[in-house]
């Protein structure tokens, strides 16, 4: 049997139209280009939308080729969790990472005037308020990190384990440039600091193509349009599927939720060796604090603000007719019902369990008796009472 090759002009047309094909980060930044010179607008936005969403799946198939390429699974830099949440100190080289979670904690993490002084994940233990909270001092990142400079994606990954960011930065230098510089490594990392998921109920279906509700209704001329909505969900594959958005989300926040790869975790920015702003003073306010490890100077105020955003909660155990142990409290995460707290103790406590006496913010008056459902608050005293 025979075979009839293309003409040589033919081979030579395909050979030229591969070569003058554009790589995956041209097509990167050829969108990103478009991006930056495309206002948005009512008119536009369907537009854009389309564009983030290639530029997502671009930069997803990029990361997934490198990885494959490299073959590595990382630096050592796993670690697993241990205590009541893990609260990770990133930043750039020689900020104090290493100075501040020897402060906090019992860690022996090594301290030097030079950069790159941590190149593995120091652990320390920082007992606060009867938690025993996880603090870890990892290498420092550089610009580039998100995209794999300086081990940058072993060291990120290791942040998404993480309950809790403490963005550190140095105040010797130009901080507000570093805390953008980070902040941008972590955003492209996929990272939202401080932000919630999207509150949308995507159920994907077999056929009868996108069906969209908007029960919260929509805020105005700018809101997502159902076709925009629908252009995007069918950029990342999604053609049939029911679609309530309970609250309106922006363009980059769907992109986000159709990604999948997003991480939303509560954040600090520290600003340590505050002693070299003799003209500010020293404080904690909002999102940031003002320290110097070194020094000692506020690290009171960084246990507090670290305990505020962990949002934890600690539930005081009490025996039936004896006092309650205020010196170990059970630590949890909210929303808190007494039926966790039994649950949380052992499962024998959950099936027998009738009733509870509670005595704290959450009670109407102390010992008020409550069933399983009850909601619990922060330094409730909780009785329980089983069969």
């Amino acid at each position: 049997m025979g075979f009839s090759r293309s003409p040589p002009a033919q081979r030579f047309k395909r050979r030229r139209q591969m070569i003058d094909m554009p790589t995956s980060q041209e097509k990167i930044k050829e969108i990103e280009d478009e991006l930056a010179r495309t206002q948005y607008n009512k008119h536009t936005q369907k537009h854009i939308g389309l564009l983030k969403a290639k530029l997502a799946h671009l930069r997803q198939s990029v990361e997934a080729e490198q990885a494959k390429a490299s073959g590595k699974r990382g630096l050592g830099f796993g670690l697993r969790k241990a205590g009541d949440a893990t609260v990770l100190l990133i930043g750039m080289p020689s900020v104090g990472k290493s100075t501040i979670v020897n402060a906090l904690t019992n860690a022996a993490s090594p301290v030097a005037e030079y950069d790159f002084t941590t190149l593995s994940v120091v652990p320390g233990m920082l007992l606060y308020n009867g938690a025993r909270i996880q603090v870890l001092d990892i290498p420092g990142i550089i610009v580039g990190a998100s995209s794999g400079k300086g081990h940058g994606k072993e060291v990120l990954s290791m942040a998404r384990s993480a309950d809790m960011l403490c963005l550190i930065l140095d105040a010797g230098k130009d901080y507000a440039r570093q805390a953008e510089a980070v902040r941008q490594e972590l955003e492209d990392a996929g990272f939202r600091l401080g932000q919630k998921p999207p509150d949308v109920r995507l159920v994907k279906k077999g056929t009868g193509g996108i069906r969209i509700s908007w029960p919260g209704g929509k805020s105005g001329k700018h809101g997502l349009a159902d076709e925009t909505v629908k252009e995007v969900l069918r950029e990342f594959g999604v053609l049939n599927a029911e679609v309530v958005f309970r609250k309106e989300p922006t363009l980059d926040e769907l992109i986000d939720l159709l990604a999948g790869n997003r991480v939303y975790m509560p954040f600090l920015v520290v600003v340590n060796k505050c002693d070299l702003l003799p003209q500010r003073a020293a404080h904690a306010g909002g999102d940031t604090v003002f320290i110097s490890a070194k020094e000692g100077k506020n690290m009171d105020a960084l246990r507090r603000a670290m305990w505020g955003k962990l949002g934890l909660m600690r539930i005081y155990l009490k025996r039936i007719g004896k006092e309650p142990d205020m010196k170990e409290p059970l630590i949890m995460r909210p929303p808190i019902c007494v039926a966790d707290v039994s649950r949380g103790i052992h499962k024998e406590f959950e099936r027998g369990l009738t009733h509870a006496r509670i005595w704290g913010p959450s009670a109407r008056f102390p010992g008020q008796s409550v069933g399983p459902a009850h909601e619990l608050k922060d330094g409730d005293i909780v009785e329980l009472h089983v069969e």
